[in-house]
């Protein structure tokens, strides 16, 4: 059969496409579900449910679910609304709140990342803790509504800040479609609230001194902190990216990394010379070694990407940012910001700003040239010529 898109392709964002494509899918397995077949004329079973005989009823709708539970039943539009007594005696059947959420983090498991996962993790586990305190009478995962919702979230607000608040309405939102896709809840209540506008974190570029200063210090007091910070700086790694390096990703004979960035699976960059004159001979060292390790370079490391990432920052901020009393925005991230921003400046100097763009894009790994303007702007590395003349 040809795929049906209907009028998917008027709406402008994934989110809203995605929306349209769910209801879609739902009415295609209601209809399969019901009879209807794609390949025969439908008319006389049309005309069957659309006029059903008296004693007829339309035929209720019931979704598999883990542990032997039943979620909500869907009744059909010409069933009267379900009695007090008739709810109660339902409860046993639906999803608790944890059950709803575990259910939803079990599929998840199998299509974001490990620290995705942590984030849904965390938020499930603080919205049914917030609710067990605050909303003690909701026990399903179909009472969890638009208001309760919107009472966590505006607890979270009060506690941290504006930032805090959407990156769980974001979490929520992602384990609630789930559910809603899986026709356990009727509708997600996370896509009715807005986000809220928030002040970005900005991370500061470092000055051309505190950098040779920091570089001098750990040459003497942390090399591997300092080869760290070189790979984050000469190669353009995120930190996170910088740990999941094993000794088998480096091809010394082409003088390339292959690794899993931000925006791909297996990203290739070549390693420049000025990073290659660092490095200690890897050549003796098992593949399967991690190249970076609390001790040494080259070992194995039994901690999950975010722990070892948090090792180094907590490192960083010890051994460099209290010794030299750095700015609170000045981090580990900061030496990539610093090192882009003096890489294109000296392109500039020698072509068009598109031309340096253009050259910039493939030694960064931004993958369009929006993006990498987009991330110019953001940290200052694009400035204006001198414009006093023109008063």
């Amino acid at each position: 059969m040809k795929n049906i898109y209907g009028n998917v392709n008027t709406y402008k964002t994934k989110e809203e496409r995605m929306t349209l494509l769910s209801l879609y899918r739902r009415r295609l397995l209601l209809l399969l579900k019901e009879g209807y077949n794609p390949y025969l004329n439908n008319t006389e079973l049309y005309q069957t449910k659309t006029n059903p005989k008296p004693e007829e009823k339309a035929p209720i709708k019931l979704v598999e679910a883990p542990s032997g539970k039943i979620p909500p039943v869907v009744t059909p539009e010409n069933d009267s609304p379900l009695t007090d007594t008739q709810n109660e005696e339902n409860t046993t059947d639906k999803l608790s709140l944890r059950e709803g959420f575990d259910f939803s983090l079990n599929l998840k498991a199998k299509t974001v990342s490990e620290r995705t996962l942590q984030d849904y993790q965390y938020a499930s586990n603080a919205v049914v803790k917030w609710i067990d305190e605050n909303n003690p009478e909701i026990k399903t995962i179909d009472q969890f509504s638009k208001k309760i919702a919107l009472g966590f979230l505006n607890a979270v607000l009060l506690n941290s800040s504006a930032r805090s608040r959407n990156n769980y309405r974001l979490s929520l939102s992602s384990l609630l479609q789930t559910l809603e896709d899986n026709e356990i809840i009727v509708s997600n209540p996370m896509k009715k609230i807005a986000n809220l506008k928030s002040i970005p974190k900005r991370n500061k570029t470092y000055s051309t001194e505190d950098q040779e200063k920091i570089f001098a210090y750990l040459k003497v007091e942390d090399p591997i902190l300092l080869l760290y910070i070189q790979f984050i700086s000469y190669n353009f790694l995120r930190p996170i990216e910088a740990c999941r390096l094993k000794i088998k990703d480096f091809n010394l004979t082409n003088n390339t990394i292959q690794f899993k960035a931000k925006n791909s699976p297996l990203k290739t960059k070549l390693i420049p010379q000025i990073l290659l004159n660092e490095l200690p001979d890897l050549s003796k060292l098992n593949p399967e070694a991690f190249l970076f390790t609390p001790d040494k370079i080259g070992g194995d490391w039994n901690a999950t990407e975010s722990n070892r990432r948090d090792h180094f920052s907590k490192r960083f901020k010890k051994s460099v940012k209290d010794h030299f009393n750095l700015d609170k925005n000045q981090n580990l991230y900061s030496f990539r910001h610093t090192f882009i921003t003096k890489l294109y400046r000296s392109l500039v100097e020698s072509s068009s700003a598109y031309a340096a763009k253009s050259e910039l894009m493939g030694i960064t790994g931004h993958t369009t040239m929006d993006a990498l303007e987009k991330y110019l702007r953001d940290i200052d590395a694009e400035l204006p010529k001198d414009y006093s003349h023109h008063f």
